[in-house]
């Protein structure tokens, strides 16, 4: 997984191909608790380009995409949301599959 280092990144991932962007920080323990199971998900997924947005560094973009809580998932293809898993509850494996399951 590729890590977000700009905001002109941001716009460039998000306006070109397949992207899903995980917000998320390192001193959040659900963000620490899918770290296990992220490489299988992403795998599984390999169509999408997965990018970690820190989410101290990038508080504005959080702001601007109505991130209000972590980890959360956003996704997008060639500029358009495809759809978004955003909460500050904690994730399984099978419900960030489902929701990648369920993107169009």
């Amino acid at each position: 997984m590729r890590k977000l280092e700009s905001m002109e990144q941001f716009e460039e991932l998000r306006e070109n191909g397949k992207h899903i962007f995980l917000f998320s920080a390192d001193w959040c323990p659900d963000c620490r608790f899918i770290e296990p199971f992220l490489p299988e998900v992403e795998a599984k997924f390999a169509e999408y380009e997965w990018v970690y947005v820190d989410r101290d560094q990038f508080i504005d973009l959080c702001i601007q995409q109505d991130v209000f809580g972590i980890p959360s998932f956003i996704a997008f293809h060639n500029g358009s949301e495809l759809g978004r898993f955003v909460s500050k509850d904690r994730k399984t494996q099978e419900e960030i599959e489902q929701f990648i399951l369920g993107l169009k």
